[in-house]
């Protein structure tokens, strides 16, 4: 795992960490707590670890052919021994819902991809008024998983272009995409680098997020287009689907059956041990210039989840091109 972006090298820690359902202390040592430098010292856990990643590189090599048929999650799903006896109450108990990390056929007799994105930009507004929005700024609250509600800004242009700004208690979080190119700015005390380059996934993640809010030109998004079946989100029938960047992994994308609008996506980003998957919930639609945004999202990861609610947003307002630029470090809030 050596020579991988931060961001990647972090996502490859979430993933251990939801594998084992453990936090970051169990491979680390309790001094590392408020401290970087001492994650690296190295305990009994993280030599049984790079066993394992040992053990399981070599049974995909093996029998595989060097294909990722086997992960840490494969054998742990959560506990930090695997089981060895059947679960009754899994075998019996209700049908657990598996997220597609993989392009689907087309399903049997579903409606084609474009007929779903048609109905989505008409719930919204319609194609012409969608496009007429090409600037917007955002205020509201931001909510991570440490608890605590804290001031939120975004900023954002026609058609990928996204700023976030979370005035958190430790410095701001910052998150942006220019088009191109992306990075995330984050206090010390949340990331061991001051500046994350969103590289694979996590950047067409981000041009995702941008491309949401601007969704005149959803169907070029994506390639290789095709609808899944329909699964229940919130007791709401909710139609998937899927498309793809680089053409191994899916975006799926599900949209309410009966509104036409989007309530979920599920992305990926790869790393040395697996995929990384996230996942945003859009709800509390609300009109503005004509045009139906989701005020409220909630975005899960292997090791976090944050809601963003936006109480005030105005379309077509001035947008200096500075706001897209590499963000410079968090700095301490003065106290």
């Amino acid at each position: 795992m050596k020579g991988i972006p931060v961001k990647e090298f972090m996502a490859t820690m979430g993933f251990f960490s939801a594998s084992l359902g453990e936090n970051c202390t169990y491979c680390h040592v309790a001094e590392s707590s408020g401290d970087w430098a001492r994650y690296a010292d190295d305990n009994a856990h993280k030599v049984t670890a790079r066993r394992m990643i040992a053990m399981v590189g070599g049974i995909n090599k093996s029998f595989f052919g060097g294909r990722r048929v086997v992960t840490c999650y494969s054998c742990h799903r959560g506990g930090e021994h695997p089981e060895t006896t059947p679960s009754l109450a899994d075998l019996y108990g209700p049908v657990r819902l598996v997220e597609p990390d993989q392009l689907s056929q087309q399903a049997p007799n579903a409606p084609a991809a474009e007929q779903v994105l048609d109905k989505y930009l008409q719930a919204i507004g319609g194609a012409q008024k969608v496009a007429a929005i090409t600037s917007l700024t955002a205020t509201g609250t931001y909510e991570g998983y440490t608890g605590g509600k804290s001031p939120f800004e975004l900023f954002a242009k026609a058609p990928n272009q996204l700023t976030t700004v979370a005035h958190t208690g430790n410095g701001d979080n910052t998150t942006t995409f220019d088009g191109r190119n992306g990075w995330v700015a984050a206090p010390v005390t949340d990331v061991p680098a001051a500046i994350m380059e969103l590289t694979g996934g996590d950047l067409d993640g981000a041009r995702l997020d941008a491309q949401v809010l601007f969704p005149a030109t959803i169907k070029q998004a994506l390639t290789q287009w095709r609808t899944g079946f329909p699964i229940s989100i919130d007791d709401h029938e909710a139609r998937l689907v899927q498309g793809t960047r680089d053409g191994k992994f899916p975006v799926n994308l599900y949209f309410d059956s009966k509104s036409g609008l989007l309530v979920r996506t599920v992305r990926y980003a790869d790393s040395p041990v697996g995929l990384a998957p996230t996942q945003v919930d859009y709800s509390d639609y609300r009109d503005v210039n004509g045009v139906k945004m989701p005020f409220k999202w909630v975005t899960t990861w292997l090791d976090g989840r944050s809601t963003t609610q936006l109480s005030e947003v105005q379309a077509n307002a001035p947008v200096a091109a500075a706001k897209f630029a590499k963000p410079a470090p968090s700095a301490a809030p003065k106290r």
